[in-house]
């Protein structure tokens, strides 16, 4: 081989090294939304007189994606219940906030920076009374709506811009007020689709981390079980 066809292999070989160091860059995992480390955040309020009801709905998706990663809630973090699990080469770390529903940006903020998780590698999974029973709803930011978990952790991190996932708990009837319903336990017609309704919610959760935020709308943003 002659030297000028040397060179122009050396030359070859390193446009393919510099090309695959650049695909495993941060920047690189910044355009793939399924790589890296996430915080999947559960809401709800701390104490057993709330583990039923259906404003916490959230703590209930978030045990489930325990219980599918194979792990449990052993340990306080900043004001929260933490476990992590690796899941497809992806790290996850769970959070329940034992602030009640109102101050849970202070955990979510300080997980946040603690960890180094960028927003849009957060998920919030959350009741919502403006969507019927049984409905998923999936964002990649937006307003709360009035939800004062929302609210706070909004205001805390500073920015809306991250995803969530609101799970439909239907509206109140008659004069009861919408603080007051979600404090109540589920019906008992409810309660006979409760467990599958938190099966979808964590796969759900788990396609956002897979797939990404757009094929995980596309998948699961219906009404139908």
């Amino acid at each position: 081989m002659t030297e000028t066809n040397l060179d122009k292999l050396f030359d070859a070989l390193k446009g393919i090294t510099h090309h695959k160091r650049q695909s495993e860059s941060p920047a690189s995992e910044e355009r793939d939304p399924g790589k890296g480390t996430f915080l999947i955040v559960g809401l709800g309020n701390p104490g057993k007189e709330y583990r039923e009801t259906r404003h916490n709905i959230g703590f209930m998706t978030a045990d489930r994606v325990a219980e599918r990663l194979g792990v449990k809630f052993t340990r306080t973090q900043y004001k929260a219940l933490i476990t992590d699990a690796h899941y497809r080469d992806r790290r996850i770390y769970l959070a329940k906030p034992q602030t009640f529903m109102n101050a849970s940006g202070q955990a979510v903020s300080a997980l946040l920076k603690f960890y180094k998780i960028p927003h849009k590698k957060l998920l919030v999974i959350y009741d919502d009374v403006d969507l019927p029973f049984e409905t998923l709803r999936m964002k990649p930011a937006g307003g709360s709506a009035g939800h004062r978990g929302m609210q706070n952790i909004i205001q805390q991190i500073g920015t809306q811009e991250f995803p969530r996932l609101r799970l439909g708990v239907g509206r109140a009837y008659g004069s009861k007020q919408a603080a007051d319903y979600v404090l109540k336990p589920f019906s008992k017609d409810e309660l006979e689709f409760l467990s599958v309704y938190i099966d979808r919610a964590a796969d759900a959760a788990l396609a956002y981390v897979i797939e990404g935020i757009e094929q995980a709308m596309t998948t699961y943003n219906r009404s139908e079980l």
